[in-house]
């Protein structure tokens, strides 16, 4: 069954490349156009961020009790990442490769759902870092607009949930499982009329919480512990800011560090909340039209947001299918 399902994700991804042939070869045309010096900084940087992706995971599955090499974590955490754009379920499909290779090696499924749900926590908060400054910059330039807006709140709004839960994980276990089993007698109440049975277990809420409860008590009485996957979630924006800064230089487009601030704000923020796959079409779009409202040629802001995104969006999808493949066959 499971190697089934990875022959349908691997065809799923085989149907959405095929599907968007037409813009990978305006990327790669874009590509052939640049300054091949900068563009490839840009590429070590990426597989700098793939790196060091894996290595955040790394940390938080050892500050929570999990012994992983680093090498599966990268096979993973790429995997995963080309899991949830072939096969968008919220997430679900990234996840479940996590929770996949946490049976197959042995170890606690929920304890690998909370470490992913601490890297989601620790990614949020790096780029809400970086959003207060993008917002502030678009506000003094007064390009502040109502979507931004929306997409911010909507951004905190996740961001509170995650620390909400985190924290009933801290303090109860009985309170996070009596939180799990109410989300999961709505989502029974929502399904019901359509799979005519009870799909979430309320009493596997309540065991989740114990095991969850259990891998967070290290992290409640070593609250520094958080530092290092806190610090290494900003670093990861940095490497995403210092991309786009490089396609700006490939392509001899001049800029202020408050456009590349809010530029980079701008395009990560509706990767996050677009409803399309790592915001595909909603970033690339959303980033031309904040560069070009920011003084940046219509036509120059479509090559640098096509360029930024055929090397962070179109680079790790390619490597992610190849790492899921590998960690299969491991």
């Amino acid at each position: 069954m499971r190697k089934f399902l990875l022959a349908l994700v691997l065809f799923l991804g085989v149907i959405f490349i095929i599907g968007k042939y037409a813009e990978i070869q305006a990327i790669g045309e874009t590509l052939r156009h640049g300054d091949w010096r900068y563009l490839g900084l840009a590429l070590g940087l990426e597989v700098i961020w793939l790196f060091n992706v894996a290595m955040t995971y790394w940390v938080i599955y050892r500050k929570i009790g999990l012994d992983e090499k680093v090498e599966t974590l990268l096979l993973a955490s790429s995997g995963a990442y080309f899991a949830n754009v072939v096969a968008p379920t919220a997430g679900a499909s990234g996840m479940a490769v996590f929770i996949s290779t946490a049976r197959r090696r042995g170890y606690s499924t929920a304890r690998t759902t909370i470490a992913g749900l601490l890297y989601l926590l620790f990614d949020y908060l790096g780029f809400l870092c970086v959003l207060s400054l993008g917002l502030v910059v678009l506000f003094r330039r007064n390009d502040l607009n109502i979507p931004e807006i929306i997409a911010s709140i909507a951004l905190l709004s996740i961001a509170v949930i995650l620390v909400a839960m985190l924290y009933l994980g801290f303090h109860s276990a009985h309170q996070l499982g009596s939180a799990l089993a109410w989300f999961a007698r709505q989502g029974n109440r929502v399904l019901k009329p359509f799979v005519h049975r009870l799909y979430f277990s309320e009493n596997h809420a309540y065991e989740f919480a114990q095991e969850a409860a259990i891998a967070l008590y290290e992290l409640r009485h070593k609250p520094s512990d958080l530092l290092l996957p806190a610090l290494l979630g900003i670093f990861n924006k940095a490497l995403l800011i210092l991309i786009l800064f490089l396609m700006f230089k490939a392509f001899s487009v001049p800029l202020s560090l408050g456009t590349l601030i809010a530029g980079f704000s701008i395009s990560y923020l509706f990767l996050i909340v677009s409803p399309t796959p790592a915001g595909l079409g909603f970033v690339e779009g959303a980033l031309t039209l904040a560069l070009s409202s920011m003084y940046i040629p219509l036509g120059a802001a479509a090559v640098v947001a096509l360029a930024y995104r055929g090397i962070t969006f179109w680079l790790p999808l390619a490597i992610g299918g190849l790492s899921l493949r590998l960690l299969e066959s491991r």
